[in-house]
């Protein structure tokens, strides 16, 4: 049994999306989150900056104990990944993977559409699962522009906020794509808006959040990382930014 905490990382907000799966699944684990907040959005860093970003967060979550991290942001898990796996190599180190396998098996239209930033867009890691998973399916690629800021402001539920994703969503619709990947961590918090735009068209909603935290369990049953069943869970937030948007992540983590 190992008490110690797992670390969760993001540019922002958006990792929070990701925070609430572990949180529902495994009660027992102390949860450590660290949202830059300083520096979001990442989409439109170089990726030199993303690596130096990253490296410093995950350094300052193993320096507060934790025993695993998860990068849950898209962005830096493209851009930096491999670097932090091979400068923390004593630790298990979980990144991000666009769902694009689940979406092509969902697809009937034979088009999926995979809305992300523009740094995950361009990255190796999508596509080479694009190259192995798509093979009878068309991937329509669609930056969400203005979906991070939206999530960062808490402005989800605004009416400038549906007529973005709508512009990004409809032609994407009127491609033929049934099904949509949200390739960003923020962008979960729009689903209801999404759902809004879509409405009765039968067009699928994915992310990978479920799936990050089945390779959590997985790689804590591998190393005999789970905590006690008795031990009372502690929550951290942390931020580069002020007290306030410590706060404001601390609060999001826990609306409903």
């Amino acid at each position: 049994m190992d008490n110690r905490p797992i670390g969760v990382y993001d540019s922002g907000f958006g990792g929070l999306s990701v925070w609430r799966e572990l949180y529902r699944a495994l009660p027992e684990e102390s949860l450590i989150y660290l949202g830059d907040g300083k520096n979001c959005p990442y989409g439109s860093l170089s990726e030199e900056r993303i690596r130096e970003l990253a490296e410093k967060a995950v350094g300052e979550l193993i320096e507060r104990g934790c025993k695993m991290v998860v990068v849950a942001c898209n962005t830096a898990t493209a851009a930096a990944i491999n670097h932090l796996r091979e400068k923390f190599s004593f630790l298990p180190i979980v990144g991000l993977e666009p769902a694009v396998k689940p979406a092509c098996q969902l697809s009937r239209s034979g088009r999926v559409a995979v809305l992300a930033t523009e740094r995950s867009l361009q990255s190796e890691k999508l596509r080479m699962a694009v190259e192995r998973y798509a093979t009878d399916v068309e991937v329509i690629k669609a930056v969400g522009r203005g979906f991070v800021e939206a999530v960062e402001q808490c402005e989800e539920q605004s009416e400038a906020t549906e007529k973005m994703v709508s512009e990004v969503v409809e032609p994407l619709i009127e491609q033929g794509a049934d099904v949509i990947v949200l390739g960003c961590t923020h962008y979960p918090f729009l689903k209801g808006v999404l759902r809004r735009v879509v409405g009765s068209r039968d067009v699928r909603i994915i992310d990978s959040g479920e799936a990050v935290e089945k390779r959590v369990e997985s790689l804590l049953d591998r190393y005999s990382l789970r905590a006690d069943e008795e031990n009372e869970a502690k929550y951290e937030f942390l931020t580069y930014a002020d007290e306030e948007y410590r706060e404001r992540l601390r609060r999001k983590a826990f609306d409903k």
